[in-house]
C-alpha cells in the first residue's frame, strides 16, 4: 500500500508525492524532499537534487515508453522515501531505548556524538533491510494476489461451465475477480490504525498540491481547506490499470493457464504505459471519455485519503517548501502546467 502514492510523481507532473511512515514526500522535476515527525513531535527533514531522465535520454520521454520509465522512477524514488522514513523511526526507538539502559549514568542530553552516529548507522541499516523486505514482499503478493489467483478462480469456473470459456467472457470474470479483490483488500487494511495514519497523510498530500496548483499561500489554514481527492493520485492510476487490462487480456489469444499468467507479467509495462498515458490526457481534458475511467480511482479516494490533522498538513508543507527551494537553487521553473 506504502507504494501506491508514489506512482503520482510523473514527468510531466510539476509536483507530486507520497505518504510515508508518519511523513510526506514531496518532488518537483529537479528536486525531491521529505518531512517526517518523531513521537517526540520533532520534524525531520531531508532533500536532495534530482535528474529527470527523459531531458539526458529524448527516447524515455516517448508515448507509452515515459509512462514506464516514470514507474520505474518512482517506484525507487518511493523506496529511497519509505527507507528514510523507517531509518527516522527506528532511530528514534533506538535512541530511546539506549538512553533508558544508560539513565542511571548519565541523561540522554550527554550521549556523546560517536554513540548517535553509531544509532543512526545500525537504524540504516535495519531500516534498509525492512524497506527492501517491504519491496520484494509487495511485488510478490501484487503478483499472487492479482494475477495469480484471478486467473484460477476463472480457469476453475469455465470448468464448471464450459460457457464461461468464451474469451471474452473469461476476462471479464477474471477482471471483475481481480477488481473484487482488490478493493476488499483496500478496504480491509483501511481498519488497521497504522494504515489510517498513512492515509491521513496521504490526504495532507493532496490537500498541499491542491493548494499550490492553485497559487494559495503553503501555511495551513489554505491548504486545509481542499479535498483530499486529487485525479493524479496513485490509486486512481490503480484502477486505470485494472480497468484497462481487461482489454488487453481479451485480445490475448492464449487459452493455456501458464500461458495466460506469462502474458499477464509480460504485459504489465504495456499496460502501465498505456495507463499513464490515459491518465495524462484525461488530466487535461477533464470532460473526455477518457476522465471518466479515471473517475472509479477518485471514489475510491474515500478510502485511501483521510482528513489530516494540521501537524500532518505541516508535513506536507515542509516537505514541499524544500523541494521548491531545491529546484529553484537548480533553475527549475514552478509554473502550473
Amino acid at each position: 500500500m506504502q507504494l501506491l502514492p508514489a506512482l503520482e510523481s510523473g514527468e510531466e507532473t510539476l509536483v507530486g508525492g507520497q505518504a510515508v511512515l508518519e511523513g510526506v514526500m514531496m518532488r518537483s522535476p529537479h528536486a525531491w524532499a521529505i518531512a517526517c515527525r518523531k513521537p517526540s513531535g520533532e520534524m525531520v527533514t531531508m532533500s536532495e537534487p534530482l535528474d529527470r531522465p527523459s531531458e539526458k535520454h529524448k527516447w524515455m520521454g516517448w508515448p507509452i515508453v515515459r509512462g514506464v520509465m516514470t514507474l520505474g522512477y518512482a517506484m525507487t524514488l518511493g523506496y529511497r522515501a519509505l527507507r528514510f522514513s523507517a531509518n527516522v523511526a527506528i532511530e528514534d526507538v533506538m535512541q530511546a531505548e539506549n538512553g533508558g539502559k544508560t539513565s542511571l549514568a548519565k541523561n540522554d542530553s550527554a550521549k556523546t556524538e560517536t554513540e548517535k552516529a553509531d544509532t543512526r548507522e545500525k537504524a540504516a541499516t535495519l531500516s534498509g533491510w525492512v524497506a527492501a523486505a517491504n519491496i520484494a514482499i509487495s511485488l510478490a503478493f501484487f503478483i499472487f494476489m492479482y494475477k495469480y489467483i484471478p486467473l484460477l478462480a476463472a480457469t476453475e469456473l469455465k470448468r464448471w461451465d464450459p460457457a464461461l470459456g468464451g474469451r471474452v467472457i473469461f476476462n471479464l470474470i477474471d477482471g471483475a475477480i481481480r477488481l473484487a479483490l482488490f478493493l476488499l483488500f483496500i478496504w480491509g487494511v483501511s481498519l488497521w490504525k497504522d494504515i489510517r495514519r498513512v492515509y491521513e497523510y496521504h490526504g495532507a498530500e493532496h490537500k498541499t498540491v491542491f493548494a499550490f496548483e492553485n497559487g494559495d499561500p503553503l501555511e495551513t489554514a489554505a491548504v486545509q481547506k481542499y479535498s483530499t481527492y486529487h485525479p493524479r493520485c496513485g490509486t486512481s492510476f490503480l484502477m486505470t490499470v485494472m480497468l484497462i487490462s481487461i482489454g488487453f487480456y481479451i485480445l490475448i489469444p492464449f487459452t493455456g493457464f501458464w500461458a495466460r499468467f506469462a502474458s499477464r507479467i509480460v504485459l504489465l509495462p504495456v499496460i502501465a504505459g498505456v495507463s499513464y498515458e490515459i491518465i495524462r490526457f484525461a488530466a487535461k481534458h477533464r470532460g473526455s471519455l477518457f476522465a471518466l475511467m479515471t473517475a472509479p480511482g477518485l471514489w475510491l479516494q474515500r478510502i485511501t485519503t483521510q482528513a489530516p490533522s494540521d501537524e500532518q498538513a505541516d508535513c506536507a508543507i515542509v516537505a514541499l517548501e524544500h523541494a521548491m527551494s531545491l529546484e529553484k537553487e537548480h533553475g527549475g521553473e514552478l509554473v502550473i502546467a
